[in-house]
């Protein structure tokens, strides 16, 4: 068997021979191209090794001059000969078609690509970058790096290229349109404050100076020179649009948002950020700003690598709305974290109360069992007194500890929001909150649990000396301890049911309050007109703000009271092992069935055991809730836990220094000099 010979490099073949790139042939430019992007890019298993790689190809190039030429050369040769505008105003741009016709156009051209013009500089670069995975290694480089390496090869878009400035501008000219288009949307121009209402939107504005800047360059053929007023007009302009979508985006905070304003804000800021780039082209400035430059070829690839994802669609456009809805649970979950020994005690407290409920809620729960009925009204009547527990504990101020999870992660999620911050997160005090929201939490197991347990088998007991036999019969109480069982029940698996369920009911609260906020309800029920002329206007008034600063809550508690209260009906109807274990309810379960035996009658062994798995259930429904709310918080705010690598190691020096601080707060210093 003969060996095939490795075809040589293409860059190292011209090198050898001395052979120099023409500027005129641009399919033997491009192939130079694909060949020295080849020198870069790792294997699939090795994409580690792409600094190193990148970093030998650099070296490679300031070797031999010669090999700069080239690359400088062929690079021009695609500029000067080729269509850049569809690059410059569709890639990495959403196109303005609304959510649902993008979604179907990624749809279509997943299972049938669109065919590419060979003149269309989108079709170079899928030519050079042709592997799907070639995003990821240009990305794991970084901006920094590609920025060094365009100013190695001295991009310059100076007057001596009239033909690359005369695509840029038409290119500002048609996201300008675009701009405009979506600054009159309801959307935008209902939210935006009166100062910047007609005719002083500068929407709208900037497409006037574009439209001037056009005139000069395309129909009176001046030089970029001519346009240095209306560049630096323009540029003043396009930062104020992008401080008023950066507002309006603050204000959803408040007043909601919808997918659709979502959709629009995120189209404004990506060609805002394009128009910006193309303005420094258009005035052919010699420095022209390579952190964008640089920002756009990664986003340009990336989007060519990716331009029929599905799953980047949907996930780029509904960011902010998720991120609207984590930030509504977020600035919630602040008060469930405990700074002071003060909040700490105050946090047990609040959660003795919520378990004084729960107490009740497991009781009557085993009451309505009692009823013959048909399982899916057993469901019903489950689901309702659940909710009408949760939704006391809600009003009352009272604190259920799994209910903190899907909130408290959203709070930390925030201190990694680089939106909020200019600096880079302070990762030490990041385990400081990591550790606040450790003891609080177990401040609220333990609120929860010291009144459960004895305050269940309390009311057991009175239950038995009112009624004259025991709320539950010795082989239920059996079953009742069996069922929190960590080993001989399906219990901590039916406790990640828990988990998911807490943190459904938490995206629940989150969107309905996002959607009341949205929606201004309290505006339309107060202006109603039924309700009008039915309700006095002080008590309709009431009702308005309840519902504005409630009906998150509302909806939460009730869903969730329902996703636990038919968890194990539907289990029984469809014949599989579904169910739900809630710490708070499986320790109320347990305490019935201890009293259902008797303490003559007791293993204490097994009783330990039954302990166990219910603290087990309390800690599964914890990690899963918080684990699926935090990736949520995470992946809504576009951070990406890869770039903070030392942060766990910092949370676990803290850990090894300060392991109370996980447990209880530490004393002030002030109280410890007294």
């Amino acid at each position: 068997m003969f060996k095939r010979k490795k075809k040589e490099n293409l860059v190292k073949e011209f090198l050898a021979q001395g052979h120099s790139v023409s500027i005129k042939d641009r399919e033997e430019a491009l192939d130079y191209l694909v060949a020295f992007v080849a020198m870069i890019r790792p294997r699939i298993s090795e994409f580690e090794n792409v600094h190193r790689k990148f970093a030998e190809t650099i070296a490679f190039v300031h070797l031999h001059p010669e090999v700069l030429n080239n690359l400088r050369t062929a690079i021009m040769a695609q500029l000067i000969n080729s269509n850049l505008v569809p690059m410059l105003t569709e890639s990495g741009i959403t196109i303005s078609r609304g959510a649902g016709r993008e979604l179907y156009a990624r749809l279509k051209h997943k299972l049938l690509p669109a065919a590419q013009d060979p003149n269309d500089f989108l079709y170079l670069l899928n030519r050079i970058f042709f592997k799907h995975t070639d995003y990821e290694w240009v990305e794991q480089l970084g901006r920094d790096k590609w920025m060094r390496f365009f100013e190695l090869i001295g991009i310059s878009f100076s007057g001596s290229n009239p033909i690359i400035i005369r695509q840029a501008v038409v290119s500002l000219q048609i996201l300008s349109a675009r701009v405009a288009q979506l600054g009159w949307e309801n959307e935008i121009i209902q939210h935006i404050p009166a100062q910047w209402q007609p005719p002083n939107n500068p929407f709208s504005v900037q497409q006037y100076l574009v439209y001037q800047i056009k005139e000069r360059i395309l129909r009176e053929n001046l030089g970029p020179e001519s346009i240095q007023d209306l560049a630096t007009q323009l540029s003043g302009v396009l930062v104020t649009c992008g401080e008023l979508v950066q507002l309006l985006r603050d204000e959803t905070a408040d007043k909601g948002t919808s997918l659709s304003q979502t959709f629009i804000l995120y189209q404004l800021e990506q060609k805002l950020n394009r128009m910006t780039l193309l303005l420094d082209i258009a005035e052919a400035e010699e420095k022209l700003n390579m952190a964008r430059f640089a920002n756009m070829f990664i986003t340009v690839i990336r989007n060519e690598n990716r331009k029929n994802s599905i799953r980047e669609f949907l996930s780029q456009t509904t960011g902010y709305l998720a991120y609207q809805i984590a930030e509504h649970k977020g600035r919630k979950g602040s008060k469930y974290i405990t700074a002071s020994p003060l909040e700490y005690f105050q946090m047990i407290g609040s959660a003795m109360w919520g378990g004084l409920i729960i107490c009740f809620v497991a009781i009557f729960k085993n009451l309505l069992g009692l009823l013959q009925i048909a399982p899916f009204w057993h469901g019903f009547v489950y689901s309702v007194n659940y909710s009408v527990g949760f939704v006391a504990i809600e009003e009352t101020g009272s604190t259920l500890a799994t209910k903190q999870p899907a909130f408290t992660a959203s709070a930390v999620a925030s201190s990694l929001d680089t939106r909020k911050q200019d600096d880079p997160p302070n990762l030490y005090n990041l385990a400081v909150t990591v550790s606040k929201v450790s003891r609080s939490q177990i401040a609220s197991f333990i609120g929860n649990l010291i009144i459960v347990f004895p305050v269940t088998y309390l009311l057991a007991w009175l239950y038995d000396w009112a009624m004259g036999h025991p709320l539950v019969g010795r082989e239920k109480a059996a079953q009742l301890l069996q069922d929190q069982h960590p080993w001989q029940s399906l219990s901590l698996l039916y406790a990640c049911n828990t988990g998911f369920f807490l943190f459904l009911s938490g995206i629940i609260a989150g969107y309905v309050q996002n959607k009341i906020n949205y929606g201004r309800i309290d505006k339309r029920l107060t202006e109603h007109p039924v309700l009008r002329i039915s309700i006095p206007p002080r008590r309709l008034q009431k009702i308005a703000d309840y519902v504005t600063s409630h009906g998150g809550s509302l909806a939460g508690n009730i869903s969730l009271g329902f996703f636990l209260g038919m968890a194990g009906i539907m289990g029984k109807i469809f014949g599989i092992p579904f169910d739900i274990r809630h710490i708070t309810i499986s320790a109320a379960n347990t305490s019935l069935g201890a009293y259902g035996i008797g303490w003559q009658h007791m293993n204490y062994r097994y009783l330990a055991n039954v302990v166990a798995g219910v603290l087990g259930i309390g800690f599964l429904n914890f990690l899963v809730s918080f684990s699926l709310a935090f990736f949520v918080a995470v992946r809504s705010r576009g951070i990406h836990l890869k770039d903070y690598p030392g942060f766990l190691k910092i949370l676990w020096k803290y850990f090894r220094s300060h392991p109370l601080d996980f447990i209880r707060p530490r004393k002030r210093r002030s109280a410890l000099l007294r």
